[in-house]
């Protein structure tokens, strides 16, 4: 999947203006991202074939361990975090910078078993008031910080 989109995105790119080094036309970072990932996705599929399909001997033979095999689905910080990146994207408008950041960070906070009420607050807390600092103080961006839903 990755060939296929990064090559994509870099056939895609080749219909515009590349520039140069220095002078960058709107192609050359599509060219560049889609031949990275390009290049990852072929760094994966050389790795699939190259690792060990066996685990090690654990008595210092050199006879091979049992078969690699998958794990089991880890659902807790899957729905987690997918639950965090839906929250943001559906609620940005309706709520605002503040509380949208700081309800990501506390969903996105709960995939990790045994986390407390004060260790998911307070970064959710930092990122929140480090977000209005970065995107609305320092580079200017017009965000709402109150959304539509509160009256913003």
């Amino acid at each position: 999947m990755f060939i296929l989109i990064g090559g994509a995105f870099a056939v895609g790119a080749l219909t515009y203006d590349l520039g140069t080094l220095l002078q960058m036309g709107p192609g050359y970072v599509p060219l560049l991202v889609g031949l990275l990932l390009a290049a990852l996705g072929a760094g994966i599929v050389v790795k699939a074939f190259v690792a060990p399909d066996r685990l090690p001997a654990t008595d210092g033979t050199t006879d091979h361990g049992p078969p690699l095999q998958f794990g089991r689905i880890r659902w807790r910080p899957t729905l987690f975090i997918f639950g965090a990146l839906f929250f943001f994207a559906f609620t940005f408008e309706g709520l605002g910078l503040f509380l949208t950041v700081f309800g990501t960070s506390v969903l996105a906070s709960y995939a990790r078993t045994g986390t407390t009420l004060r260790q998911a607050v307070l970064p959710a807390l930092g990122l929140s008031v480090g977000s209005w600092v970065i995107f609305v103080l320092a580079l200017q961006q017009r965000l709402p910080l109150v959304g539509e839903w509160l009256g913003g």
